[in-house]
């Protein structure tokens, strides 16, 4: 095996791993720099300058969470983008090195490792050095495309957006969570006259009641204690193009008067001042609630509701679009692969069986949860059926959405409960397996008094 020019840096603190790696890596690499802590991380990314850093996970033996790896990950593609990262783990770690993955990790190595996959993934890693930086800030790998199948469902969305999405129609889209209710304000709005402009995004969900205002509809200097200088709000962000608030069902009804008076009058008044500015918006809200039953307990005003639902688009969970599913996981396997250097190229006949049989209460975005993981994780051309980790029939969670015992809040609580006991309270884990943003569970924990 032909020796590298590349220059790699070992940050683990035990010694006998150290040792052995300080006879195998100088036979392949140029240069090796060994260190026992992440504390001479900084210093040694400055002065040895290193094309990989190969980062243990764990650095105190009473201390196993992963945690300060994926910190010490965060910090290294902070200060040096262009260097990769390889992870080194045990076996029980390999959840967190999959999360170190879509974190910018180039790889992960699992120990006790394979000499000659070592070498390989070092090298290869080497060779990669810096390109996906360059890649990724032309096309956001978060970016979803609208796969619409053949169902009865979908066709009926399809052809209803075909109609209005180049008006100025205010639309609301509705939906179980993960069914891809971001994708379809995408692409209503890519399909309108305003598509030359960016849509602006705003998590209604997300947003405190002391944030709401300056938020959405901005301040001036001084207006409050932080306030050092003038914000623009989302809403005029958006001016000239679509505003698209999603969990707009989250929402206090104490605040949606002011989103109301802004809403009818295309004006905003920024916080701390008094003059009025025109906005000229295309608005799209989204949520999972069923705002009709709100509306009639009281918990969401009636004329918002008609304000903003002129068109109203349904999105049918993935267990109705089951035609849906192997198309929409071959897609994201193109995608993982790619991003993750895989050779994965398609599902095998017992993965495409587990896929079709399974209820995905979590829609699309668990889907496609699934299958980032599995092609981060298989070593074959091809996902089978162990490849695929899904939860065990009869789950809490998935009886209470096909049975439909439960509402979509209680559901919704119920999966929030799990994972926090699950990753024993750890927030940004919690945050992640749900797929929301720490502020939206920080607003889900309020209001379930979790």
């Amino acid at each position: 095996m032909a020796k590298s020019k590349g220059k790699i840096l070992v940050v683990d603190d035990n010694n006998g791993i150290r040792a052995a790696l300080k006879l195998l890596l100088p036979m392949h690499f140029s240069q090796v720099e060994l260190i026992p802590s992440p504390n001479e991380l900084v210093s040694r990314l400055t002065d040895f300058r290193p094309d990989v850093v190969l980062l243990d996970m764990n650095f105190h033996t009473d201390i196993n969470t992963g945690n300060e790896g994926l910190y010490w990950l965060s910090e290294i593609k902070k200060r040096c983008p262009e260097i990769e990262v390889v992870l080194f783990t045990a076996y029980a770690d390999i959840q967190l090195a999959v999360e170190g993955m879509k974190r910018g990790a180039f790889d992960f190595i699992v120990k006790p490792w394979d000499n000659e996959k070592l070498v390989q993934t070092l090298k290869s890693a080497c060779e990669g050095k810096g390109k996906d930086d360059k890649e990724e800030s032309v096309a956001p790998p978060s970016s979803l495309e609208m796969y619409w199948g053949n169902g009865p469902g979908m066709s009926l969305v399809r052809k209803n957006m075909d109609k209005f999405a180049p008006t100025l129609a205010n639309v609301l889209i509705t939906g179980e969570n993960g069914t891809g209710k971001d994708v379809l304000a995408g692409e209503v709005h890519r399909r309108s006259e305003r598509a030359f402009r960016q849509m602006v995004c705003v998590d209604a969900g997300a947003l405190t009641e002391t944030l709401f205002e300056s938020e959405l509809f901005g301040h001036v200097k001084g207006a409050f204690t932080d306030a050092h200088a003038d914000h623009i709000g989302k809403f005029e962000q958006a001016d000239g193009s679509t505003l698209f608030l999603d969990e707009i069902g989250n929402i206090p009804l104490h605040l949606q008067a002011k989103l109301l008076r802004v809403i009818q009058n295309r004006c905003i008044t920024r916080v701390g001042d008094t003059k009025s500015i025109p906005v000229d918006i295309r608005l799209i809200c989204a949520t999972n609630k069923d705002l009709k039953k709100m509306v009639e307990k009281g918990e969401f005003r009636e004329d918002l509701y008609y304000r903003i639902n002129t068109i109203h688009l349904h999105l049918p969970p993935l267990r109705e679009r089951t035609d849906e599913i192997v198309p929409l996981a071959e897609m994201f396997i193109a995608r993982y692969s790619e991003r993750y250097r895989r050779t994965v190229k398609g599902l095998a006949p017992e993965a495409v069986e587990v896929l079709t049989a399974h209820s995905w209460s979590g829609n699309i975005r668990e889907l496609q949860n699934c299958i980032e993981k599995a092609v981060i994780l298989s070593d074959g051309d091809m996902l089978t059926a162990e490849d695929i980790e899904l939860p065990k029939k009869g789950t809490a969670k998935e009886t209470a959405v096909v049975n439909g015992n439960d509402t979509l809040e209680e559901t919704e609580e119920k999966a929030i409960r799990a994972a926090m006991a699950r990753f024993g309270g750890n927030l940004s884990m919690v945050a992640k397996s749900l797929n929301i943003s720490r502020p939206t569970l920080y607003a889900k924990l309020k209001k379930y008094n979790i």
